[in-house]
């Protein structure tokens, strides 16, 4: 999870959406196989991916991570023209361990969920890997 700097929109319309499932696309290419995403849910000031790493490879969450959350924020103000004005994210993502096969239906559930609870009625875009 990722969220905006003092919780402001980073995802305002659907060019915001797509313009940051492309950013996540070049994000698994990268890794090449060393991780997975399996659900994640974007939500106008923060969103939440579920990653799976190939085991031995925990170090290619932090480097997907990195490179998504840099990348996504250089294009964001790039297409703003507000380069310069501050930082897009108010801190480094929140992660941990997901060990159990039950632990991980609940946490995906919620992820995809979390958009409905949030506000049934905003738009949102939600998705499995």
């Amino acid at each position: 999870m990722n969220r905006a700097t003092a919780r402001e929109t980073i995802f305002a319309g659907d060019g915001d959406y797509a313009a940051f499932e492309r950013v996540l696309a070049e994000a698994r290419e990268r890794e090449a196989g060393r991780i997975r995403v399996c659900a994640y849910a974007l939500m106008p000031n923060h969103f939440h991916l579920v990653l799976w790493p190939q085991s031995g490879e925990d170090e290619a969450v932090s480097g997907l991570m990195k490179w998504l959350t840099l990348t996504h924020a250089q294009r964001w103000h790039a297409h703003r023209h507000t380069a310069g004005t501050g930082a897009l994210y108010g801190s480094r993502f929140k992660s941990f361990p997901v060990r159990e096969d039950w632990h991980f239906l609940k946490v995906c559930r919620y992820v995809e969920r979390n958009p409905l609870r949030a506000n049934p009625f905003d738009k949102l875009r939600a998705g499995s890997g």
